[in-house]
């Protein structure tokens, strides 16, 4: 099923093959209209390395209890060819034009979060 112009929900959904919940499903649709704002910035591809975690799974690989991923507002993303850090600040740079949401933003090693909750976290 097709999310928007590049994304698929199949590229959100749990790892552990759990059905993703309606509520859950609306808030990936919304996160998805997000990353496609920046897939057409970047003009280069997105991999959703996490999506929507069930509360099981994201219990079973360490994630944080009330992970936005628990509620499908969160993925964790790289772009081939771009570091982390410039991925990163191209994020930071379209929600401060108001060009995406307002949310969650975590620079790590090899990917960048990004969540809709909705206001202002970095790390």
């Amino acid at each position: 099923m097709k999310l928007s112009k590049n994304f698929y929900k199949k590229e959100f959904e749990c790892k552990d093959g759990s059905k993703m919940p309606d509520d859950v499903y609306y808030n990936i649709q919304k996160l998805a209209n997000q990353l496609q704002v920046l897939r057409s910035v970047l003009n280069k591809p997105i991999n959703i390395n996490s999506g929507y975690r069930s509360p099981f799974y994201n219990k079973l690989i360490g994630g944080v209890k009330n992970s936005q991923h628990t509620f499908g507002k969160a993925a964790d993303i790289s772009v081939v060819g771009l570091e982390p850090k410039e991925v990163y600040d191209a994020i930071e740079d379209l929600i401060n034009k108001g060009n995406m949401l307002q949310g969650g933003l975590g620079l790590y090693k090899n990917f960048v979060h990004y969540d809709i909750r909705g206001k202002r976290a970095r790390w």
